[in-house]
């Protein structure tokens, strides 16, 4: 299979890093005014939910929609991620040392290791 460039990681870590800011500031809104308030005030398991159909919306996108679909589905669930972490607790920083964590191992050794702990 042939190497397709990703594009710029750059971008996107600066596009995110922008996007957790704006769920911290609208964190206290008013739900009846911010989406993000409303995930947030209905608590993690709503926002787990949402992040379960977001993620199988990318799945059906990826098997058989466009490109610029995938991307948007995508971007949905990058959002109702980083709200569902805040509503749990879980900082970014928990997220980079897990990521960490795992850098330099084999996805498949890494599966295998939480197989184990189970």
């Amino acid at each position: 299979m042939a190497k397709q460039d990703l594009g710029s990681a750059d971008r996107l870590n600066a596009l995110l890093g922008t996007l957790a800011e704006t769920v911290d500031e609208r964190a206290g809104g008013d739900p009846e005014k911010s989406y993000t308030a409303k995930l947030l005030r209905a608590g993690p398991v709503r926002c787990g939910k949402k992040i379960a159909e977001e993620g199988a919306e990318l799945a059906l996108a990826i098997a058989a929609e466009s490109r610029k679909e995938a991307a948007s589905e995508a971007a949905d669930l990058l959002f109702h991620m980083l709200v569902g972490l805040r509503a749990k607790g879980v900082s970014l920083d928990m997220v980079a040392d897990a990521l960490a964590e795992r850098r330099g191992v084999s996805g498949l050794a890494e599966k295998a290791s939480r197989q184990t702990k189970a």
